[in-house]
């Protein structure tokens, strides 16, 4: 046996050892999960994943193999799609208006929810491939927590913007507020199985969002604010802060990004601005054009105008915020997109939005359209 294969195999050992102790106890709460792809020092990688027996599984490899492919399901080993690593980038941070675009948020690791509403609307066939030409796919934060399948929805989300890009379409994913509690290893909401994994291999659990991670290292470039044609989208909302700041929108988007990996104290200390980002008046908390309980500084109607006159848009598209239907405020000058995703799928109300030339449409699973409305033209 090789030196490098005794490593393997005391590595794979390790992890087994640790995951067998309790594989069958009554609260084991592992399921199908990862795959964690690991960067390593010299050009190897390790990619750790847990199988359908409570297993957790390592495989090293000395370099990067060419052509790799991942594997990947969901946590009940159903919904397969294979991965292929690409390069990695900061997104622009302003587009065009597309032909079509389909808007969602708050995934929270539901699978099922994920997959039905773009299945249902086209945006993906049914092997989860991209479906939807040079349309754009704009998901607004929030695929952290709650739900079992958090891993394996990056990864898709992660394999459709690969795909759109080459049908000359575009999948945008902006950073939410569980995307910073993850990074920040607060785990207040974080699924249990989640937990588990960390605790039987040692680790915290951000580090396996490290940035020596190939997820990790894609969601510390993703960006937090963008600008599609007049539409401006942000994960809870802007506050006047924003613009008394004189904040542009590449600039928060690069210093969120610098501050996904902080705890709070760390962020506190490295910079008063990073700080504020992630505090209630920030893009990724702020509740104050949707909610107008004084607790939470709603925004006046002038506030709101400043706003759009500073960042140059029309109307805010948010997250973040639930509520029991797709829902305008500021005579539709902001849209919360957010709702109970589980719950409406299984009534069939409002899941997502779809703008199709000058027409908004409230739609639903299965392709269904709840409400339209025509739109004057919009542009840059």
């Amino acid at each position: 046996m090789t030196r490098l294969n005794l490593y393997i195999t005391l590595i794979f050992l390790s992890f087994s050892t640790i995951t067998l102790s309790g594989r069958n106890h009554p609260d084991s709460l592992l399921s199908v999960d990862g795959p964690y792809l690991f960067h390593l020092d010299g050009g190897g990688i390790r990619i750790v994943t847990t199988d359908s027996s409570q297993q957790i599984d390592t495989t090293m490899y000395q370099s990067m193999p060419e052509n790799l492919t991942l594997h990947i399901t969901d946590h009940e080993g159903n919904n397969g799609f294979d991965v292929t690593l690409h390069d990695i980038a900061r997104p622009d941070w302003k587009y065009e208006k597309p032909e079509k675009l389909f808007i969602m948020s708050d995934p929270h690791g539901r699978m099922d929810c994920f997959l039905s509403v773009l299945k249902g609307n086209g945006i993906i066939d049914n092997d989860l491939n991209w479906n939807f030409g040079n349309g754009h796919l704009v998901i607004i934060g929030d695929v952290a927590d709650r739900g079992d399948d958090v891993t394996q929805i990056y990864w898709l989300i992660y394999k459709l913007e690969y795909e759109a890009d080459c049908a000359g379409g575009k999948v945008h994913f902006l950073i939410g507020n569980h995307e910073t509690l993850l990074l920040m290893d607060d785990l207040r909401y974080t699924n249990a199985k989640y937990k588990t994994l960390a605790k039987r291999t040692g680790h915290k659990y951000p580090y396996f969002w490290s940035v020596d991670t190939e997820l990790g290292r894609w969601l510390c470039t993703r960006n937090t604010i963008e600008l599609i044609g007049n539409d401006l989208f942000v994960h809870a909302g802007l506050s006047t802060d924003m613009v008394k700041r004189n904040l542009s929108i590449p600039f928060v988007n690069e210093m969120v990004s610098k501050g996904l990996f902080l705890s709070k104290k760390e962020r506190q200390h490295r910079a008063e601005l990073i700080y504020f980002l992630f505090r209630s008046n920030g893009p990724v908390w702020y509740r104050g054009l949707v909610l107008d309980e004084e607790k939470y500084f709603p925004a006046t109607n002038d506030d709101l105008d400043t706003i759009l006159k500073f960042y140059r848009a029309d109307r805010i598209f948010v997250g973040h915020t639930i509520f029991d239907e797709i829902s305008t405020f500021y005579n539709g000058k902001v849209i919360a997109v957010n709702v109970d995703n589980p719950e409406n799928m299984a009534k069939g109300t409002s899941r997502a939005i779809l703008i199709q030339t000058d027409t908004l449409s409230i739609v639903g699973d299965n392709g269904v359209r709840l409400l339209s409305t025509r739109l004057g033209t919009q542009g840059n």
